[in-house]
C-alpha cells in the first residue's frame, strides 16, 4: 500500500500546516501567521443533445481563483500598507500606482525541519481589502493583527519542488 512518501518511507504522518512563508519582491514577508487556502472553482456548463433530452451533459466553463487572506502581527514593517496604498491611497485617484499594483507572490510550505515541500506561484496579485488596525479591546489579551485580502488571477504548483530527504540539512536562504 502506497504511503505518500518516497524518499522518506519511514514517515507515516502528512505534513503539518504551521510552517510556511509568503515571498514577494524576492523576500519573505515578516511575521505572517495565517494564509487562507488556495482554491479555484470551475463553473459547470450543462447542455443536452437534441435526441437525448432526459440527460444533462456537463463540461467545464470559466475558472475563477478565490482571493487569499493573509494575517500578520502588527509591527513597524510598512510593506502591507505600502502595497495596499498602490491600489487606492487616501490622496485619491491621481496617486494610484496602476503600473505596479500587481505582483507575483510565492507561497512555500515547509516540513517540520524547515525543508520546502510545496511551492506555489501566485500570479497577478493585488490588494482588495486591508485592515491596518484590528478592533482594539482593553479587556483582551491578544496580538494586534493586520490583514489583507489578496486577489489573484491564477496559481501553479512548482513541479521542480520535489520531496526533500528529511535527513539532509536545511538549505540556507
Amino acid at each position: 500500500m502506497a504511503k505518500g512518501f518516497v524518499k522518506n518511507a519511514k514517515r507515516f504522518d502528512p505534513y503539518k500546516n504551521f510552517k510556511f512563508r509568503l515571498v514577494w519582491d524576492g523576500k519573505p514577508v515578516m511575521g505572517i501567521s495565517k494564509v487562507s487556502a488556495l482554491k479555484r472553482t470551475t463553473e459547470v456548463v450543462k447542455h443536452r443533445d437534441g435526441g437525448d433530452n432526459s440527460t444533462d451533459h456537463k463540461s467545464p466553463g470559466r475558472t475563477s481563483y478565490d482571493a487569499i487572506t493573509v494575517e500578520r502581527g502588527l509591527t513597524h514593517d510598512p510593506e502591507f500598507e505600502a502595497w495596499a496604498n498602490k491600489v487606492h491611497p487616501y490622496s485619491g485617484d491621481s496617486a494610484m500606482d496602476l503600473a505596479a499594483y500587481k505582483k507575483d507572490l510565492t507561497l512555500e510550505m515547509m516540513n517540520e525541519k524547515g525543508h520546502v515541500v510545496y511551492r506555489y506561484f501566485l500570479y497577478d496579485c493585488w490588494v482588495s481589502e486591508y485592515t491596518a488596525i484590528p478592533e482594539l479591546n482593553a479587556n483582551a489579551n491578544a496580538v494586534a493583527i493586520e490583514t489583507m485580502k489578496i486577489e489573484l488571477e491564477g496559481w501553479d504548483r512548482d513541479k521542480d519542488t520535489k520531496e526533500p530527504n528529511e535527513a539532509d540539512d536545511v538549505p540556507q536562504g
